[in-house]
């Protein structure tokens, strides 16, 4: 996405993006459909509608976030997420509250979101001479991270009863075709076409890994061992976020920030340590 953000703009990019990875599922939902389960109706479609507006206020937002921080920074920050979450699990779903109420999880929480907070208040404005990040682009971090949340626990009712397969292809659909008005007005439809073979066979690439395959998977996590710790585990991915931003677009973190991150994986760790005290049956075999 950051790279990305060079080429397109983050309603473009979000529609493309999604309308690449409905596409890239689409055959698989016909494969389960034809081997019977439950049938994409109009129930289906409005069990699934619900997850897609935070969703599209999550893919829009993190796209903007970018413009104020390297992915590194924007990946540790957005693992926050685990904190919305487990509050979320503990008011929507009563079967988690274990997971939420053991003192790992709490600590391994509370220091990830210290963490998180650390690393991106020690973010220079990339805009500015200022040593720390704009406000707007906190407020945008910040609703980024909140609505990811809010998706991962509205997700959970529809993937546990249509698949990770299913409830995937029905929410790509729906989120693209609520992103194709929003592109008409704000963004340009005809990005793909000026942006160049290069950048659109990344956008594809980025879609079909990134969007499809993840989501998915996580669905699947989550059917597994519950929305908390399915967010929890999640704490992972900005050693390789940062790793891989400082490996293409050359970004380095401040000593405050590494030791902001070593807290935040510190929580990963003893967040992982819990264990669900039994888990769901086996996920729809993808």
């Amino acid at each position: 996405m950051y790279y990305l953000n060079r080429f397109y703009d983050p309603w473009a990019q979000n529609f493309y993006r999604y309308s690449v990875a409905c596409i890239a599922i689409a055959p698989l939902v016909l494969w389960r459909v034809h081997r019977g389960g439950p049938t994409i109706d109009m129930r289906a479609i409005r069990l699934c509608l619900l997850p897609c507006l935070p969703n599209v206020v999550h893919q829009v937002t993190q796209v903007m976030a970018l413009f104020y921080m390297g992915p590194g920074v924007y990946a540790i920050f957005t693992r926050a997420s685990v904190i919305f979450t487990a509050l979320l699990a503990l008011a929507f779903f009563p079967e988690e509250r274990f997971v939420v109420r053991q003192w790992r999880f709490q600590l391994g929480t509370l220091l990830g979101l210290i963490g998180a907070f650390g690393v991106i208040w020690f973010q220079a404005n990339a805009q500015s001479q200022d040593r720390h990040i704009a406000l707007p682009g906190l407020f945008i971090a910040f609703t980024a991270t909140f609505c990811w949340a809010l998706y991962g626990v509205l997700i959970k009712r529809p993937s546990a009863q249509l698949g990770p397969i299913r409830s995937f292809g029905v929410i790509s659909f729906i989120t693209s075709a609520l992103l194709f008005p929003l592109t008409l007005a704000f963004g340009r439809i005809d990005t793909p076409i000026h942006a160049g073979t290069h950048a659109n066979l990344i956008l594809i690439i980025s879609a079909v890994t990134c969007i499809t395959l993840a989501h998915v998977l996580y669905y699947v996590a989550i059917h597994e061992i519950g929305v908390a710790l399915a967010q929890a585990l999640q704490l992972l991915c900005p050693a390789m976020a940062m790793a891989l931003s400082a490996w293409i677009f050359h970004e380095r973190l401040t000593h405050a920030q590494l030791w902001s991150a070593a807290v935040l994986l510190l929580g990963a760790f003893l967040a992982m340590r819990v264990k669900p005290a039994a888990t769901s049956e086996a996920a729809e075999n993808i």
